[in-house]
């Protein structure tokens, strides 16, 4: 029999593979390997701190076979995990990624830049939608219903702590991933200081909504 694919809750032996996962998918939807130099910088920002500071907002896509070839992952509350980002996590890597001296002059420096400024997480016109995500699947397991079924158990997660509403921020190029956010019921947030034309922040929240349901399934 075909081994079946399903969601299922993050196990400390899928670390390596999330870490492949965001490093395939990080570059705007496409493997960032062509882009930097070391590009385990990318897991050490957007997957690894996840798992390791709130592990029970993780989910994988499971292959059938135990492998994860996707995720969901996120927090619940942005300002308490840029704080155990800095306090918890940045001492873990911050050896190997040194923060820039200067204006980053290459995508490694970059993203450098980011892993050591986690307060940047925090911004006040997203204080309404306290959790985030970040959600990758593999290119071959894309386009097959697994993104919502990622993100209808994170959104079942966050109700059960009772976070009402919950946001993203994306990059603004990727515009099949923003097809699939606006399925799901996500809308544009203005940030001021945010380039629209880079990156662009997306809200919903957290409890169903039949209309956004209706019109997932309808396109």
């Amino acid at each position: 029999m075909t081994p079946t694919a399903a969601v299922r809750p993050y196990r400390p032996g899928d670390a390596a593979a999330l870490d492949d996962i965001c490093v395939r998918t990080a570059h705007n939807g496409r493997d960032s390997r062509p882009v930097y130099a070391d590009p385990s910088v990318l897991p050490a920002i957007f997957a690894a701190p996840y798992v390791h500071l709130d592990p029970g907002l993780a989910f994988v896509l499971d292959d059938g076979e135990g492998r994860a070839v996707g995720y969901i992952l996120g927090t619940a509350d942005t300002a308490r995990f840029a704080e155990e980002f800095r306090g918890t996590w940045l001492p873990r890597v911050a050896d190997r990624y040194p923060a820039p001296q200067g204006p980053p002059e290459t995508p490694d420096a970059v993203m450098a830049g980011l892993l050591h400024d986690p307060e940047r997480m925090v911004v006040p016109e997203l204080a309404a939608y306290p959790a985030h995500l970040h959600i990758d699947l593999l290119p071959a397991w894309q386009g097959r219903g697994h993104g919502r079924a990622l993100m209808r158990e994170f959104w079942r997660a966050l109700r059960e702590r009772g976070v009402p509403a919950v946001h993203l921020v994306m990059a603004t190029a990727n515009k099949p991933a923003r097809a699939f956010y606006d399925r799901m019921g996500f809308h544009e947030i203005a940030v001021a200081g945010m380039d629209p034309a880079d990156v662009v922040c997306l809200g919903r929240a957290t409890r169903p909504d039949p209309a956004a349901r209706q019109a997932a399934f309808s396109r």
